[in-house]
């Protein structure tokens, strides 16, 4: 037992100490349940806030816009709730009176806030190097849209030239719409007469590679003819191709035999027209070898190309048997035949979509020429010393009369000099 006196000295020094009391602890006294919970929550969110951030650095590697954007909502969400656990906790759980207790919370606060601010401050600027990388996007593809447009005004100016129409929408037989004018039927007349000229040049080569006399074969077709150079000679295997290829023209059916012949009206050969011009002639006889085309090449290969001839490009004659056969080989010789076939194939329903239809005339060999019907395929040719009228030598494209208007015919003059 104590003297009195220092009982009293022992109670003046207790009241004269300052108590900090630990309110984590005595909130677990209080209710341990919720305090566990309360941490239990607070792990949870730490992980995710974790997993959240290692998602946002991956997004990185490689850059993904989308999966960044993602990533940083999430991390955002986490510390929002990390934050609203700390403020359940200060309310539920107060701090005791001490020395400053406003000052330490608004600095508390205040730290909290600056931190949020960081993170949005981090943000910002990743929004805004994403918003640059947008409009160098952007600008890119306005560039790449003013090219396109510019190629679009060029692609509108030569199918003007050509006669055909640039509509976009398709019209009700699924076809782009074309107007049919004279001017569209000079464009596949030209279209035409470049596939003769073009398909003359493997043949020419290959009859050269075969060791063939050209002198003798460009006379054999057309006999007699006085070329104004050795190199006009070319232009007797152009008109051979275009006399079989234009022979039977004048007939709706092209000279073609058909079992059901039927008539055509013109609207039936104008589709037709639409719907082979866009398309590649082998992919359509391989899906119809026997189409009325297809009879069409058949006929017209066997026509052109003669069996000697061939015998002495491939040194057989397996693919005219194979042509003769039903077939349409895939070889590139019958391709670029089949090149050709197309061009006059697509120039014969064009002629027959008119009403009145387009009427083909050709010159014979001795014509005088005539500058209403003929043109000369030379353009520097000159009159010899003799007074004659230039006579035609070889007629290389056939002329046509399409309404009141005149396609001239494509001839080569004989006995003409070359202009010095």
């Amino acid at each position: 037992m104590l003297p009195t006196g220092s009982k009293d000295t022992q109670l003046r020094e207790n009241n004269s100490q300052k108590v900090h009391p630990q309110p984590m602890e005595e909130a677990k006294n209080q209710n341990p349940d919720a305090f566990e919970a309360l941490i239990s929550k607070l792990f949870n969110n730490v992980s995710s806030l974790k997993s959240a951030y290692i998602q946002l650095q991956a997004a990185h590697t490689p850059y993904d816009p989308e999966k960044i954007q993602a990533a940083d909502k999430l991390v955002i969400s986490e510390l929002k709730t990390l934050s609203e656990l700390k403020h359940f906790y200060r309310e539920h759980n107060p701090k005791p009176v001490c020395v400053s207790p406003r000052d330490s919370r608004l600095a508390a606060e205040i730290q909290e806030q600056q931190s949020l601010l960081k993170t949005y401050e981090v943000m910002v600027k990743k929004f805004q190097s994403e918003i640059q990388n947008k409009d160098s996007e952007i600008h890119q593809l306005q560039k790449q849209i003013e090219e396109a447009n510019q190629k679009k005004v060029k692609l509108e100016k030569n199918l003007k030239l050509r006669g055909l129409s640039t509509k976009e929408s398709e019209n009700e037989n699924g076809f782009f719409p074309v107007d049919l004018t004279p001017d569209l039927f000079t464009a596949a007349v030209e279209s035409a007469f470049k596939a003769i000229h073009d398909f003359s040049k493997p043949l020419i080569n290959m009859m050269k590679a075969a060791g063939w006399d050209l002198d003798a074969a460009a006379n054999s077709i057309e006999p007699n003819v006085v070329y104004a150079k050795r190199a006009h000679k070319k232009y007797a295997f152009e008109s051979h191709i275009c006399q079989k290829m234009f022979s039977g023209f004048q007939q709706e059916s092209f000279s073609i035999n058909l079992d059901n012949l039927t008539t055509i009206t013109k609207e039936s050969f104008f589709n037709q027209y639409l719907a082979m011009r866009e398309m590649d002639p082998i992919d359509m006889l391989g899906q119809n070898p026997d189409s009325v085309f297809g009879k069409f090449c058949r006929a017209k290969y066997l026509l052109v190309v003669h069996p000697k001839m061939e015998a002495s490009f491939f040194g057989n004659l397996d693919q005219r048997n194979f042509v003769t056969g039903g077939g349409h080989p895939r070889t590139p010789f019958y391709q670029a035949f089949l090149k050709l076939a197309k061009s006059i194939w697509l120039l014969h329903r064009l002629a027959y979509s008119f009403d009145p239809s387009v009427k083909i005339f050709q010159v014979k060999r001795g014509s005088e020429f005539s500058e209403v019907y003929m043109e000369s395929i030379v353009k520097n040719m000159v009159m010899s010393e003799s007074e004659e009228k230039p006579k035609v030598g070889l007629m290389v494209m056939p002329g046509f009369w399409i309404g009141g208007s005149v396609i001239q015919s494509r001839v080569y003059l004989s006995g003409m000099r070359v202009a010095e």
